[in-house]
């Protein structure tokens, strides 16, 4: 028989104390109990336990003098706090001081034991656990920045405090959130990941949080949301940022309350929901501007996690790179990993990738659609012009200037001369050139001058509008982002073009 679960209820109230260790004692756990923060130390001293659930306010000191003192000590119990109906602040102080997870008086009975069977780690019979190493492994870099990351992802998975994780876009945002899930207690559950940005605004609400049958014309069925879909895992919120504020208000209070209420139902649901966030803006910034709401950014940003972009580690990207030719050889069924040459490793850190590692899988990705060779070279990668003229100019490129960029001027500072058969590409030749039957010299570079001008076009016709622009294009905002990110398009460059 496995040995059970030891946990330590610490409270002044006899009558609580009482109904918290029958409801424990009924789930097969081990229970001791106290009154105070000092009858608490003296238990602590003498054995160890799994799990300690403290009130806030004790006689004799508050509960997180007991958070403070397990961390100090490196003690591997797992801290419970419960504190007052309303008391976000003191919840919140607690997560930061290392606390697993807070629940709120009046406590609910079904909450407490799923948060006490979160904090044990139980998981579901014979239910398979990804390996920590692997999700770490994901995390490719041996970067002091990206060591950093791997450090606070295994620091944090321990816990439930909410994450926010901030990026530019293409950084590996999620990677960072799957890691979370999977290196914590609730790898066996739900990772659910949520585009914030993707949805439109008159479904946000029955998305996140269900509906029944009948609430709404079309509502045929009864259908979860996004939170009921996560419950015992973990709900990833990405790009955060883009939620409109009337939602950014219901989506506080059901993480304050830790229960939703689908769309046409009368009863609320408890919850048992990690939260992880990510978004590329700077929040604090939207929070001055009136964009995102002050108390909902204090609720999510309780640990936060930077990621770097590509341009700040440049020496992973040949392990990165590696890494993503793995994935698409496996995808795509090939036989043997194509690998990369020294010459086109140099080259893929030379470049500004302003997309960072979605930017490069997808260059990774058309060179090997492309080339037949298990080598690929700075030509497969579609650098080698660029090399050229660089190394032909006698003058080393900018650092973080991408070689495509440097390609583009002659020894005299002037554009060169187009090459024979070339497409000139502006917007009124396009036509006339396209019908003319000439063959472009480089498909890959003329493919994404085509696609840059149309998406300034579409942008300068909406105001620099995304959504609107995508919308017209068929693409959702985070692909316009992505596209404009890998084309280096700017608000700034669409306004002088106009």
């Amino acid at each position: 028989m496995a040995a059970r679960h030891a946990i330590l209820v610490v409270d002044d109230e006899p009558d609580l104390r009482t109904l918290y260790e029958l409801s424990l004692l009924r789930e097969g756990y081990e229970v001791e109990s106290a009154g105070t923060v000092d009858d608490a130390r003296q238990l602590l001293a003498a054995r160890r336990f799994d799990v300690v659930i403290t009130d806030m306010r004790l006689p004799d000191a508050s509960g997180m003098t007991l958070v403070h003192e397990l961390e100090a000590s490196n003690r591997q119990e797992r801290v419970i706090v419960i504190t007052a109906y309303g008391s976000a602040e003191n919840a919140v102080e607690a997560l930061k001081a290392g606390a697993f997870d807070y629940l709120t008086k009046p406590v609910d009975l079904k909450q407490f034991r799923a948060v006490v069977a979160a904090a044990v780690g139980r998981r579901a019979e014979g239910t398979p656990v990804p390996p920590a190493a692997q999700a770490l492994d994901r995390l490719a870099g041996t970067s002091d920045a990206m060591q950093r990351v791997r450090a606070m992802v295994q620091k944090v998975a321990r816990g439930m405090a909410p994450v926010l994780v901030h990026g530019e876009s293409g950084t590996g945002k999620e990677l960072v959130a799957r890691a979370i899930h999977e290196c914590g207690g609730r790898a066996a559950q739900p990772f659910v990941a949520v585009n914030c940005g993707a949805i439109p605004e008159n479904l946000l609400e029955a998305e996140f949080f269900g509906y029944r049958k009948g609430a709404f014309t079309g509502a045929a069925e009864d259908r979860p949301g996004f939170f009921q879909a996560a419950q015992g895992g973990t709900l990833f919120l990405d790009e955060i940022g883009d939620l409109p504020l009337a939602m950014q208000a219901k989506l506080l209070r059901v993480i304050q309350e830790r229960c939703v209420r689908p769309l046409g139902a009368v009863q609320e649901t408890a919850l048992d929901v990690r939260i992880v966030s990510a978004t590329h803006k700077r929040l604090v910034d939207e929070v001055s501007a009136g964009q995102f709401r002050q108390d909902l950014f204090y609720r999510l940003n309780v640990i936060g996690i930077d990621v770097p972009p590509l341009r700040d580690r440049g020496g992973d990207i040949p392990l990165i790179a590696q890494a993503l030719l793995q994935r698409i050889a496996r995808d795509a069924g090939l036989p043997r990993v194509p690998r990369l040459t020294p010459q086109a490793e140099q080259a893929l850190q030379r470049c500004r990738l302003p997309g960072n590692v979605r930017e490069l899988e997808n260059l990774l990705h058309r060179a090997v659609t492309l080339s037949a060779l298990d080598l690929l070279d700075e030509e497969a990668l579609g650098l080698a012009d660029a090399s050229a003229d660089v190394a032909g100019s006698g003058r080393a490129p900018e650092p973080g200037t991408p070689l495509r960029e440097a390609s583009v001027l002659s020894a005299a500072g002037e554009p060169p001369a187009p090459a024979p058969g070339a497409i000139s590409l502006t917007p009124e030749s396009f036509r006339a050139a396209a019908d003319s039957g000439a063959l472009p010299p480089d498909l890959a570079r003329h493919l994404d001058e085509v696609e840059r001008i149309i998406l300034v076009r579409a942008l300068q016709e909406h105001g620099f509008n995304r959504t609107a622009a995508g919308a017209r294009l068929g693409l959702t905002l985070r692909q316009m982002r992505y596209r404009m990110a890998r084309l280096g398009i700017s608000e700034e460059e669409a306004s002088d073009d106009a």
